[in-house]
């Protein structure tokens, strides 16, 4: 049997105009995934990360805390522009309230999910097929005894995890509020396929410490 791991990146900087970059914060959380790799005896057999800057300084942050090898970059495992679907790239648009965006996002979200396109051009359909396509292309790198470590973001995660549970994306939404910063949601896989095993498990991150983009 064998077993991927999909790690949500650390805390971005939110209140910047360059959303794809790790704050302080998210650098510190990107190495407690490692350390607890290292603490817990495991070590990827193979790594690989979307091609955006908060997964690639995650996954460095994480194996360079066990010493590891090098990972690759699939873009499949990039995560929707949520600063599109909600029209505010500009960091002066974005509201201070974290409960007031996700109200927002939500609203965008389903209006996304139910058909309507997104400013940057990516459908939901799109976006589906895109990193369900990417989840194939990991479960065919987890073998018997293999590990596999994808550093990405919530959309994917959420959505990866509507369908292991559900058969669909109805769930996505629901989870995709939820998924913690550097977070770890783990997957079997196995002779009777693909199994969620834990979803968002975040023990390693310090509770003062935990975030949610």
């Amino acid at each position: 049997m064998g077993a991927i791991s999909l790690i949500r990146h650390g805390q971005a900087s939110w209140a910047s105009d360059d959303y794809d970059q790790l704050s302080d914060l998210g650098q510190r959380q990107a190495s407690w995934v490692g350390l607890a790799w290292e603490a817990g005896g495991l070590r990827p057999t193979w790594s690989v990360a979307g091609s955006m800057r908060r997964h690639a300084q995650t996954a460095v942050g994480a194996i360079d805390a066990i010493d590891g090898d090098l990972y690759d970059v699939n873009a499949g495992w990039n995560e929707y522009d949520h600063l599109a679907l909600v029209q505010m790239s500009d960091a002066a648009d974005r509201p201070a309230d974290a409960k007031e965006f996700q109200a927002l996002l939500d609203a965008a979200l389903e209006r996304w999910v139910a058909g309507e396109a997104s400013a940057d051009g990516e459908s939901f359909a799109q976006f589906s097929e895109r990193v369900l396509g990417s989840l194939d292309a990991a479960v065919r790198g987890a073998g018997s005894g293999q590990h596999v470590a994808v550093f990405t973001s919530g959309g994917p995660i959420a959505l990866v995890a509507s369908h292991l549970l559900a058969g669909d994306a109805s769930l996505f939404i629901t989870l995709n509020r939820v998924v913690v910063n550097a977070s770890v949601t783990t997957l079997m896989v196995g002779r009777g396929g693909t199994r969620l095993l834990t979803f968002n498990e975040h023990s390693h991150i310090p509770r003062d410490s935990v975030t949610f983009r």
